[in-house]
């Protein structure tokens, strides 16, 4: 409910109402934005515990979502961090000087209040107030949700205006908090992954005077200081890697990253990704690592099977491994091993599949397994055998195979989660293939990766075998949590400016 003077009001109004509420609670001597008080249990505990707590004092505190006022007591609802309890408010008990204040509150305010814990005739946990006090009070209406049988109607929800704003959407559709204690959860979890299996966790620039390691435009900033651009990282790759050349065996690096390009379900220009790097390993190896974090992830959520986007994915199977070109023949119904480009482009062209005449083959290869394969890939499933002109940092495959490098994409529910190289660790080859992206870029190619000099000279000194993985964390609490949006996984999504 909300108060019979404000039910027509334009939001200006009561506003203004509120301000002179402030200035009249101000006149019975009470300061509407107190410092702090002692809050001795949470809402969750009592309603969970009611025969431990029955007769009881308490205090708690949170926001007053709810008022039900009926001449000398009344009812009202709190939410604190945990959950709601019902408060039973009387004159009788607080004091008339306290109900005056009282009928000053509205849905919004922060309130503390002292009670012992009972059950109304409905059984309903209450709260019997006898202490009141006005913690906060709220100037701008919340929209009201009203609940009738455990459903609730008028809430909050716009999925624009919920991601616009967060801090309302958390107040009225309280179980958005669980998907974000998830996040928190998964992210820990993450971390003691690594460090039990002796990995170091290190940070690296942000800022930085050239960007690699991944095929995409980069946001651009300028030093005043140091009268030079800057990037924003796109990749943490290439320091990892300068890591492990100074000596480093294992490391990892949980971090933001931040991309120049389009936004969809599954991309947001700002993303958490994990990358983690181990010497004298292979992506065979990684493979293996790989699987077991994400059943180690699922495990720790006690998820066996989950519902996703209308599938259900067991993580209790072992993972699928297949070659993109075994995934070609039994999808595109067509043997593309032995193509060169020109029989792609006559495969596009007979399947009137748009494309790039300036693509070159790895290019062609991918967005044909973006159109024709990854959508059948449900059960999580390594791929394989990546074109080597799509990937410029792993090593090529050692059966001499020269187009092909030893890379794999985990796909899971038709996306993808991490990609791994056996990284390249030849100096030689790396300058070719990092001055053959340059030219690439020369021609066009906004997203091709540039030289980075400094990276060159560090694995001229010597660079270990080694193998590295990514993993996109937001998309990994995506499939956790069940949310097929980005957005509904990150507290402040990047959206638009409002006209």
């Amino acid at each position: 409910m909300t108060n019979i003077d404000e039910k027509h009001s334009t939001l200006e109004t009561i506003i203004s109402q509120r301000k002179e509420k402030i200035k009249a609670i101000k006149e019975l001597g009470v300061n509407p934005y107190p410092y702090s008080y002692n809050v001795t249990h949470k809402n969750k505990l009592i309603t969970e515990n009611y025969d431990e707590f029955e007769g009881k004092e308490v205090a708690i505190a949170g926001r007053l979502m709810a008022i039900r006022k009926m001449g000398k007591a009344s009812f009202g609802n709190v939410t604190d961090s945990t959950g709601k309890i019902q408060l039973y408010i009387s004159k009788k008990d607080i004091g008339e000087e306290k109900y005056q204040l009282f009928k000053m509150f509205d849905i919004g305010d922060f309130i503390g209040c002292k009670g012992s814990v009972m059950k109304t005739r409905t059984g309903e946990t209450t709260i019997k107030v006898f202490e009141l006090e006005l913690l906060s009070k709220n100037i701008r209406p919340i929209p009201i949700v009203k609940e009738k049988d455990g459903v609730l109607h008028d809430s909050f929800s716009d999925k624009e205006q919920r991601y616009r704003k967060r801090y309302l959407d958390l107040i009225l559709n309280p179980e958005v908090k669980e998907t974000f204690v998830k996040r928190t959860k998964i992210m820990s979890e993450t971390r003691k992954f690594f460090d039990e299996k002796g990995y170091l966790e290190v940070e690296t620039p942000i800022l930085q005077p050239i960007y690699g390691g991944a095929n995409a435009r980069p946001f651009e900033t300028f030093h005043n200081t140091l009268g030079m651009n800057l990037f924003l990282r796109i990749a943490n790759e290439l320091y990892l890697k300068r890591l492990i050349i100074g000596g480093f065996d294992k490391v990892y690096e949980i971090c933001k990253n931040f991309r120049n390009e389009g936004m969809d379900k599954s991309h947001n220009p700002e993303f958490t990704v994990i990358e983690f790097y181990e010497a004298y390993v292979d992506f065979n190896y990684m493979m293996n690592l790989v699987e077991k974090y994400f059943k180690t992830i699922a495990k720790s959520l006690d998820l066996s099977v989950i519902e996703y986007d209308g599938n259900k994915i067991d993580f209790e199977k072992p993972f699928e491994r297949k070659s993109m070109f075994d995934l070609f023949e039994k999808y595109l119904k067509v043997d593309i091993s032995e193509f060169g480009k020109e029989e792609l482009i006559s495969l596009c062209e007979e399947r009137k599949f748009d494309y790039d005449p300036k693509w070159n083959y790895g290019q062609i290869i991918d967005k044909l397994f973006g159109e024709y394969v990854e959508d059948n890939l449900i059960q999580p499933t390594f791929v394989t055998d990546y074109p080597k002109a799509i990937s410029p940092l792993a090593k090529m495959r050692r059966d001499g195979n020269e187009k092909i490098v030893e890379r794999f994409e985990l796909f899971i529910g038709k996306q993808e989660y991490a990609n791994a190289f056996s990284e390249l660790n030849d100096p030689i080859d790396q300058r070719e293939r990092l001055e053959l992206q340059a030219k690439l870029r020369d021609e066009g190619d906004k997203e091709a990766q540039v030289v980075d000099e400094d990276f060159l000279q560090a694995v001229e000194y010597g660079m270990p075998p080694t193998s590295g993985v990514g993993i996109g964390l937001d998309r990994v609490i995506m499939l956790m949590t069940g949310q097929t949006s980005i957005k509904d996984v990150l507290f402040f999504p990047q959206m638009k400016k409002e006209n």
